[in-house]
Formats: C-alpha cells, sequence, structure tokens
C-alpha cells in the first residue's frame, strides 16, 4: 500500500509504471494543478480531487461523494492507466495520494501505492523533477476493474453498524472536531455515536508513516473488532487510515466515503459530543 522513495525510483524504469500527483489544496482549488505544471516527477499525471476523483455534490453523499464510476474510469484511461499499470500516487501530506489509491482499490486494482514522503522525499533524495507534461494516449481496450462494494460504507450502513458490538467505527478528524468544541466546516459538530477518534495526522512522523510495527501498535484496540468503519469530514483524510490499517495487516475495514457530512444530512441521525463514544 505504502512504497518508499528508493522502491519507486528502481521501479521507475518499468513501462507499465505510472506516478500520479494528487496535489490538492482545500482553500485554493487551483493550487494543486499549477504546482504540477511548475514540477512534478518525471512522467507523472495529474489527478484533481474535486474533478477527478469525487462527484458531484447533491443533497446527500457528503462534500467529496464517489465519483461517477463511468466518468472515473474513461479519465483513467485518458491518464493511460489500464488494469495492469502499476501506480504510484504523491501529494504533499498523504491525504489525497491515499484517496487516489483507495478509489483504485474500490475498483479492484492491486497494483497501487501512496508514495511515502511524497514529492518531497523524492526531492529530499536528490531525484529530478521536471515541467514536462507527458502525452498520454487514451486506452480503448475494455479493461476488467468492476466497483468492489465490500470497501465502501454508506449512511444505511452505518446505521446499521453502530448498533454492533463486533464493529469498530473509526473518526479520522482532529479531537476538537471530534468532541464538538471546534468545527471549522460542517453546520453540524460533534461526531457519530460509538465513533472512536483516530486522529489521521498521528500516522505520520517527519513527513512519513510509521513503520508497520508502530501502526500495529496504534491501532491495536481495533483487534478485537471483525469490522471496522473509517469516515472523517467529507471521506479524503479517512483514506490515509484506511490505508495505514491495510498495512498493518487489518483487512475488514471500509470507509464511509459519504463521511460526516452526509451523516448531518439526515435529522434523524445522532450526533454525540465530548470525549465519549
Amino acid at each position: 500500500m505504502i512504497i518508499s522513495v528508493q522502491s519507486a525510483y528502481e521501479w521507475n524504469l518499468r513501462q507499465d509504471l505510472i506516478f500520479v500527483d494528487c496535489r490538492f489544496d482545500l482553500q485554493d482549488p487551483e493550487k494543486g494543478k499549477v504546482s504540477y505544471a511548475h514540477e512534478h516527477i518525471p512522467g507523472a499525471v495529474y489527478m484533481d480531487l474535486e474533478k477527478d476523483l469525487s462527484g458531484e455534490i447533491k443533497e446527500t453523499g457528503g462534500r467529496h461523494p464517489l465519483p461517477d464510476l463511468n466518468q472515473f474510469l474513461d479519465t483513467l484511461k485518458q491518464a493511460g492507466i489500464n488494469d495492469q499499470s502499476i501506480v504510484i500516487a504523491y501529494d504533499d501530506n498523504h491525504a489525497f495520494a491515499s484517496r487516489f489509491v483507495w478509489l483504485l482499490k474500490a475498483i479492484g486494482h492491486e497494483e497501487a501505492y501512496v508514495l511515502d514522503g511524497g514529492l518531497s522525499a523524492w526531492k529530499e533524495a536528490g531525484l529530478s523533477t521536471t515541467d514536462e507534461v507527458p502525452i498520454n494516449h487514451k486506452i480503448e481496450k475494455e479493461q476488467s476493474w468492476r466497483l468492489v462494494q465490500s470497501l465502501i460504507a454508506t449512511q444505511s450502513d452505518v446505521q446499521h453498524y453502530i448498533q454492533k458490538e463486533n464493529v469498530a467505527l473509526i473518526d479520522s478528524r482532529s479531537h476538537d472536531r471530534y468532541t464538538g468544541q471546534h468545527e471549522p466546516i460542517d453546520k453540524k459538530a460533534g461526531h457519530i455515536p460509538t465513533a472512536l477518534n483516530y486522529d489521521w495526522t498521528a500516522l505520520f512522523e517527519n513527513g512519513f508513516f510509521k513503520h508497520n510495527e508502530q501502526l500495529q501498535k496504534h491501532f491495536e484496540v481495533l483487534n478485537e473488532y471483525s469490522q471496522i468503519v473509517v469516515y472523517c469530514g467529507s471521506g479524503v483524510t479517512a483514506a490515509p487510515n484506511v490505508i495505514a490499517l491495510w498495512q498493518a495487516g487489518f483487512s475488514n475495514v471500509l470507509l464511509y466515503v459519504g463521511s460526516f457530512s452526509d451523516w448531518i444530512t439526515n435529522d434523524s441521525n445522532q450526533i454525540k459530543t465530548g470525549n465519549q463514544p
């Protein structure tokens, strides 16, 4: 799920390898693409969180709903990515690259990785960047991708899961948003009942994912659950937690894509505040 710069560089000679630049700024949606145009890993294509990795915002579904499947598959084909490609995604905080890798896993694409440390680590290793945009040829051949529903949780799923003692619901947001003390984005504050707080930023040390043993220790309480459902505000920063859980050996992990921004669209859904699940 997570690949080092050294391994990515060694794989770079393979013709079936494609780098994907996923840099994005929620406060400045054009910044990521501008940064890509200025410099990126040679051969990398660009994917925009809101234009490529999210669907149309509706009354329900959250701020970053799943993209339309056919449109997403066409985006991959336009970028020259096929079902045999090895894909390494990067950004500058792991969140958006993780979202893209999770999306690939959610359509059954196994060879997808997050570049540990992102573009900064690539440059710190003395590896080259470019402003040259690659010429990609659209893939016309039918591919084997299909949506893997077993990786996705919906609002109705979560309504069911919070009644089950063997299911852990994980809130990936900061502690003050979890408790409801501070809510800068959503109209309601607090968390989904039964949710445990695992702030996604706790996964990293010095800009890199913690080692597998550290991640296993970080998530050890979750070993007693048969199912884990992860959410955040809009299904983006939850993705690094999903990737880290997979990396730590957990296979029973779902992403609630709509997340808290979808949950609060239903007035009958309960919300809790404070430290207790």
